[in-house]
């Protein structure tokens, strides 16, 4: 009887450093990541891209282009079909220094999850319906990150949702599914109050209404 492999939830933290090592002297594409990290390419994507939007303080400039990355690949996910880029956006250059600031990083993060993350509820990552649902809390998350709000916790609640989401994807973890739904819903409400509120404001202060 073959010894069963280890959780690849484990090997993440030591993919990540190697990944640093191979991206930390040239330029790098979206494409370069996906080719470097087969079979779990998309989800890593995901959590590496949700990381430096973790803080409360927005980050405009990134967070446009790594939003729609990451609506899109949450949208294929809603859909029931597999993850897929186009071509555009898979050639888009990564900021100069951008990996081999953030994968160091990554893997210590990443490294302090490895404890927590395990196979449980596998049924929550692995049914059909759950996964659309996952992809869709995925996409709507990319949305509200893209949009250039200079507002505190505009990224990180959005960030948060799609780590969790795509951790729980990546170790088969459904109690980090669950967390991923909650913190979803902390996004949504967060983001209601906004347009709700800016909807209020307006009308009250808006000159040329009824």
């Amino acid at each position: 009887m073959t010894p069963s492999n280890p959780p690849r939830q484990w090997l993440l933290s030591v993919q990540l450093r190697t990944l640093s090592l191979e991206f930390s002297d040239r330029a790098v594409c979206i494409e370069d990541v996906l080719k470097a990290t087969h079979g779990v390419g998309y989800h890593l994507l995901l959590l590496l891209i949700s990381l430096p939007f973790l803080t409360p303080l927005p980050m405009p400039g990134f967070s446009v282009p790594f939003g729609l990355v990451v609506a899109f690949i949450g949208g294929r996910l809603a859909l029931g079909k597999r993850p897929w880029l186009p071509r555009r956006l898979l050639r888009r250059q990564l900021p100069a220094g951008f990996l081999k600031a953030l994968l160091p990083a990554a893997a210590r993060i990443v490294s302090m999850l490895e404890w927590f993350l395990r196979p449980r509820l596998v049924f929550l990552n692995e049914q059909f319906v759950y996964r659309r649902l996952s992809g869709v809390m995925i996409a709507v998350s990319g949305f509200c990150l893209l949009l250039p709000l200079p507002i505190p916790f505009s990224n990180g609640l959005p960030a948060w949702t799609i780590l969790l989401l795509a951790a729980a994807a990546l170790a088969r973890d459904g109690l980090c599914f669950l967390g991923g739904c909650l913190m979803f819903i902390l996004t949504a409400t967060f983001f209601s109050i906004l347009v709700f509120g800016g909807m209020h404001l307006l009308q009250k202060y808006w000159p040329f209404g009824g």
